[in-house]
């Protein structure tokens, strides 16, 4: 099957992405030399030049900003296309299109990312809102497979939560060999090697 992949962006996204970046950059820049607790949402919307109002428009909290955790979804149509049963009717390929849909939407950064994981290694609290972030994204993902199931109630073979489950492996697994290649070219296609990963496994 052919993977979607991302639209190219227009000004207004190329925009919020550069602001966004912007954000992130500040917190974690402030954070590293002060530390977690001493920066407020308030200085780091300063040294961007931006309104806390408008910092809350691309982040839920401060820790999120720091994190640089994104906002990321199903996009529109593959949700539709899913949720009726497609692109191709077979379920793992079809997961795999979902997930290709959420990768479409990351935009990663090599130096960030090593910041993010420096200042989360001396704050334990920040592994919660990973985990809030995760569970949020789930939610989503649980929505869409109830859509698909009233659409076929036998379509689904196994329990919603199992199949966020492998949605969250798929999407990990395919971000991690992203990262390793320094974020070279398209994520998605990442993606063949890590459900091939995940049939070995359960054919043992």
């Amino acid at each position: 099957m052919t993977l979607p992949t991302a639209a190219e962006p227009g000004l207004r996204e190329r925009k919020k992405a550069a602001r966004r970046s912007a954000i992130v950059d500040a917190a974690q820049r402030l954070v590293l030399d002060r530390g977690l607790d001493a920066v407020t949402v308030e200085e780091i919307s300063a040294a961007v030049g931006i309104s806390a109002r408008t910092f809350f428009n691309y982040f839920d909290s401060k820790d999120d900003a720091v994190l640089g955790l994104e906002q990321v979804a199903v996009d529109e149509a593959a949700a539709e296309q899913f949720a009726a049963g497609g692109p191709t009717g077979h379920l793992m390929a079809d997961l795999q299109a979902v997930v290709a849909s959420v990768l479409a939407s990351v935009s990663p950064d090599e130096g960030r990312a090593k910041r993010a994981h420096e200042i989360a290694r001396s704050e334990p609290r920040l592994l919660h809102r990973q985990v809030v972030w995760v569970e949020r994204h789930k939610a989503q993902l649980l929505q869409l497979f109830a859509a698909r199931r009233a659409v076929d109630p036998g379509a689904l073979p196994v329990d919603d939560e199992t199949l966020a489950m492998v949605v969250v492996v798929l999407l990990r697994t395919a971000a991690l060999a992203w990262e390793r290649d320094g974020y070279a070219g398209d994520a998605a296609a990442h993606l063949p090697a890590a459900v091939e990963s995940l049939r070995a496994l359960l054919a043992t």
